[in-house]
């Protein structure tokens, strides 16, 4: 019967993470309701046709959720129920911040909207985080590891992880994610292709900092979906598998493929891709950037702004999609994100569909750039 599905709310629903997940739960027929509450306006989201359907009209509203007087219109549902499953996609996902933006749209995003979910019984509470919560270790870390964010995003989501565990009545889970790629994507694997595509265009090789086995773990964007409505489908069904003595009161997951992806796993793809020469900076080079990355970074990206936007006017792009090469230093730290998703297989049944990133994969990201004209 259809009234027997559940009744979803997604926080951030508009975000990269949240639109996939809509678009998961409306093209299968997973809920009896769904809302999407962002504060960015669908005109405004560079959402993709296929979106469309799921992400706008009755489905949306548009609502800032850290804001303590919006969320009575964001939980408040017609017919007097309250929602089934929320899941919190929402939050501050752009790097070197000031603390405050964190404090405000991701660690007091999250209690706002977990204290709302405990008041009024919420069946499951699911949490996006972070793996770069865990203290950085070439050895995959496992949900029980040490902590110790390297990232300021992590140090606020980390934060939140301990807090939401503590509101009392909280249907809780973590879901801990790695690098999350696929069509769209307009962080992390977009930087690296346009980066890529700047050096094709200047005709140079392409240098990495660090080692090619730096771990920069990663998942495709619709097992992450498909991951997020499974366990929140267990916890619902009543924890099979979960052993609280063991694993912990709050259910933890880590999100990550299986295929233990590094720099030199990426090197290789684009420089396939792109027809390009790469190479390694080895030791000296890389212990010179680590003393003076602010100038190392700057030089990087003094050296690609104007050589893309050269690419951009050529192909005629006048209005610039989300993409840029613009290099964050949080993100060319040394520092490993090395996770492991074994938990998810074993405990709730999870299988990837995508387990390993590959060249076809890569392709498939810039074949929706082209799609969108944002590639030039």
């Amino acid at each position: 019967m259809a009234t027997e599905k559940p009744a979803v709310l997604i926080i951030g629903g508009l975000g990269y993470i949240g639109r996939f997940l809509a678009k998961h739960i409306h093209d299968n027929e997973l809920a009896s309701e769904l809302r999407l509450v962002d504060k960015v306006l669908p005109q405004l989201a560079w959402l993709a046709p296929e979106f469309e359907d799921a992400c706008s009209g009755s489905n949306f509203m548009q609502a800032d959720a850290s804001r303590e007087q919006a969320l009575a219109r964001i939980f408040d549902r017609a017919d007097g129920k309250q929602w089934d499953y929320v899941f919190n996609c929402g939050g501050e996902t752009r790097y070197s911040q000031e603390d405050e933006v964190y404090k405000v749209r991701s660690l007091g995003l999250s209690l706002a909207v977990g204290r709302e979910a405990a008041k009024r019984g919420v069946r499951c509470f699911v949490e996006l985080s972070t793996g770069m919560v865990y203290k950085p270790n070439s050895s995959p870390s496992k949900e029980g590891d040490k902590l110790k964010p390297w990232s300021r995003i992590a140090v606020y989501k980390a934060e939140a992880e301990e807090k939401l565990a503590a509101i009392e009545g909280l249907n809780l889970v973590i879901v801990r994610l790695p690098h999350v790629y696929g069509p769209y994507a307009s962080q992390w694997v977009a930087t690296a292709l346009c980066l890529a595509r700047v050096y094709q265009a200047l005709n140079e090789e392409m240098k990495w900092l660090w080692t090619k086995d730096l771990r920069t773990d990663t998942a495709h964007i619709e097992d992450v979906t498909r991951a997020l409505w499974a366990v929140a489908s267990w916890y619902d069904s009543g924890k099979a598998n979960w052993d609280a003595k063991s694993m912990g009161n709050t259910p933890i997951f880590n999100v990550v493929d299986k295929g233990t992806t590094t720099q030199g796993t990426i090197a290789s793809i684009i420089g396939e891709v792109f027809g390009i020469k790469w190479e390694f900076q080895g030791q000296l080079m890389s212990n010179f950037a680590r003393l003076n990355m602010d100038s190392v970074v700057e030089d990087v990206n003094d050296e690609v702004l104007g050589p893309w936007a050269g690419l951009l006017s050529e192909a005629g792009i006048t209005r610039p999609g989300p993409l840029t090469p613009f290099m964050e230093k949080e993100l060319l730290k040394d520092t490993d994100l090395s996770m492991d998703g074994s938990r998810l297989e074993t405990v709730v049944g999870f299988a990837y569909k995508k387990p390993v990133i590959t060249k076809e994969l890569v392709l498939e990201v810039i074949e929706s750039y082209k799609k969108m004209k944002w590639w030039p």
